[in-house]
């Protein structure tokens, strides 16, 4: 496993991490047993970067990290996030108190002293702009609750408004093959400023695996059957915000992008990891075998310019004007 520097401490961790809203809820049923697995399954194919949510499960996913922490003390970097918890909800989740409040049930979830990293959960881009909410951030870094902060966002106008900001480590942003746009729009001024990325989303929601078709069903508690477009929440987060059918048909005809002995998913994540820019990919897993199979993309070597190129004018050409949602 490739380790690459994150953070204002530039902490070497995993290009490859795990994200964990799967394991929290909203992708169907996981139960305690695999949920464990798919994080000691992490650990041992050398990731070291688990990213979380206050309100993954309403915690759910905080306590089995907790859970891991203390069997594995020091071996994680653990990026968690707030601001859509539901306990008061908006918008008296951006004042101080609730902030300071939502900060420490997530350092007892996790049963830490300080959080690696906790980052602003996709809140309303009047509060980036308004600023206040970094106050309290960087307040909380005084008192060493947090390491670092940083801003999961939607859009590359949030991202730029974060990136303002002073202290602020990261931003973690939907990217994949089929959002592109962040490669000319908000990179290169990410690393002007010394902030990491967190890719997010990275095969889109499933899509980019190449093992879905028009009549794939989901069951009623995965957002791609609720929040296909976007009923419960931003429509990219789902699909990348492409209609699934359409998505269905873009994938079919990627397929004939991939390079031999590459499976499709392999090859959209190893895309991602080409852009030095991104610090680590989050995919998540609902069973241990997905773990090690993303793991793996670490040790690929990197995709062709040529194919680069490819998949960039297919993109320009086919996807962009399908994606729905802020971007």
């Amino acid at each position: 496993m490739q380790k690459r520097p994150f953070g204002k401490n530039k902490t070497m961790v995993s290009e490859v991490g795990l994200g964990t809203w799967q394991i929290g809820g909203s992708w169907g049923t996981i139960d305690d047993k695999t949920a464990m697995e798919i994080l000691h399954t992490a650990s041992e194919a050398g990731i070291t970067f688990f990213d979380t949510a206050d309100v993954y499960g309403d915690g759910k996913s905080e306590k089995y990290i907790g859970k891991f922490l203390k069997q594995h003390p020091g071996k994680i970097y653990v990026a968690t996030k707030l601001g859509r918890n539901s306990d008061p909800g908006w918008p008296e989740n951006f004042t101080p108190e609730v902030m300071i409040r939502h900060t420490e049930n997530s350092l007892s979830r996790l049963g830490v002293e300080r959080l690696d990293l906790i980052q602003l959960h996709c809140i309303p881009q009047e509060i980036l702009e308004d600023g206040a909410v970094f106050d309290v951030l960087r307040d909380l870094k005084k008192q060493g609750k947090i390491a670092d902060f940083g801003a999961s966002v939607e859009s590359v106008e949030e991202g730029l408004i974060c990136l303002k900001e002073e202290g602020i480590a990261s931003l973690q942003v939907i990217f994949n093959i089929y959002r592109q746009k962040l490669i000319t729009d908000l990179f290169d001024k990410a690393q002007q400023k010394g902030v990491s990325i967190i890719a997010r989303v990275p095969l889109a929601s499933g899509l980019l695996s190449g093992k879905m078709t028009k009549s794939t069903k989901f069951d009623e508690t995965d957002h791609r059957n609720f929040n296909r477009d976007g009923e419960a929440f931003n429509v990219g987060e789902t699909f990348a915000g492409l209609p699934f059918e359409k998505g269905v048909e873009l994938t079919e005809e990627l397929a004939a992008f991939k390079p031999e002995g590459m499976t499709l998913a392999q090859m959209a994540l190893r895309w991602i990891l080409d852009y030095d820019a991104v610090s680590v990919v989050i995919p998540g897993a609902s069973r241990p075998a997905q773990v090690r199979d993303n793991a793996a993309i670490s040790a690929l070597p990197p995709l062709s310019s040529e194919l680069h190129k490819k998949l960039e004018t297919f993109y320009k050409e086919k996807v962009a004007q399908h994606i729905r949602g802020p971007y």
